[in-house]
């Protein structure tokens, strides 16, 4: 892949491996995988009584932009609820370019993906996991 889509920012979040790991104990898990690239994504999540998430942990077996989004998500994920991750994965739509609007900090640092459209997925899959784990 080209310098342009693996810049600094992207870099940095995968290898920051910010919540990367598993939860000893776990509310939920939950395992997505992605069949036209082989990234796969589990996540573990605790959960509250009111859903929010108190922990998170995630294990990537993929590419950088799927190991930087399961990062950027994990380092803001506690907290929220299932709405508060829809809004998160509405902020990374907008980032790649699937949702109109301008992303946020962290996930705005995927705006070069925007011109990758078969690598966006890699970006969202970690959002599928989350989702799944929550439900």
């Amino acid at each position: 892949m080209s310098d342009e889509l693996y810049q600094t920012r992207i870099v940095a979040l995968a290898r920051s491996k910010t919540g990367a790991g598993k939860l000893a104990a776990p509310t939920k898990s939950a395992r997505r995988d992605n069949p036209l690239c082989g990234d796969r994504v589990t996540i573990d999540v605790t959960l509250d009584g009111g859903g929010r998430i108190t922990e998170v942990a995630h294990q990537v077996r993929g590419c950088l932009l799927c190991q930087a989004s399961a990062a950027a998500l994990a380092s803001i994920a506690v907290g929220r609820d299932a709405a508060g991750i829809a809004a998160l994965r509405h902020d990374a739509e907008c980032a790649v370019g699937r949702q109109p609007g301008k992303a946020h900090e962290p996930f705005d640092a995927f705006e070069p993906v925007a011109a990758h459209k078969s690598r966006q997925e890699c970006v969202l899959l970690p959002f599928e996991a989350l989702k799944d784990a929550m439900s």
